[in-house]
């Protein structure tokens, strides 16, 4: 959809398109749904429970109820981990939106970077030792070294250098 005819909006659209018909990108995609699957299968081999009991899209929504973390706090200790999630409300959720019960996780980024299937269960454990203690502050700073580690192994393809 588009309010004009502003032709950088049109050729960037054509280009969008074109790309999204190549084999290669249809490769991509079917790597972003195995990872987020992986994901979903190894979170759910650790004991969180998945919505939907499981994912055939680029994301999952997890319900962190039993396991005594709200999606706020979650979010919060993996972003201080390097792991970028984002809270959730889950179906039937008693806590405020800004507070939840979930999280979202999505596959994209990593798949992006390259990263396949058995990746995932890497991330996977990831996740569950920053949630096994989302207040422990070394557990945080050593699950954020791992995970920096892991992005090195996958840097991105292009020439950009980041600031940081």
């Amino acid at each position: 959809m588009q309010g004009g005819p502003l032709m950088h909006v049109i050729a960037a659209k054509a280009v969008a398109f074109k790309e999204a018909l190549s084999p290669s990108f249809k490769r991509y995609q079917q790597q972003v749904v195995a990872n987020a699957g992986a994901l979903a299968a190894g979170l759910m081999e650790r004991g969180y429970k998945v919505v939907s009991g499981g994912t055939d899209t680029h994301l999952m929504l997890v319900n962190l109820n039993s396991r005594g973390v709200t999606g706020k706090d979650a979010e919060t200790a993996l972003d201080a981990s390097g792991i970028i999630v984002n809270k959730n409300a889950v179906p039937y959720d008693e806590k405020p939106p800004a507070v939840a019960s979930g999280i979202r996780i999505g596959s994209p980024i990593v798949s992006t970077r390259g990263m396949k299937e058995k990746d995932m269960a890497k991330i996977v454990a990831l996740i569950d030792r920053v949630l096994q203690a989302p207040q422990d502050a070394k557990v945080q700073s050593e699950v954020r070294a791992q995970a920096k580690a892991l992005c090195k192994k996958f840097p991105f393809i292009y020439a950009y250098k980041a600031s940081r």
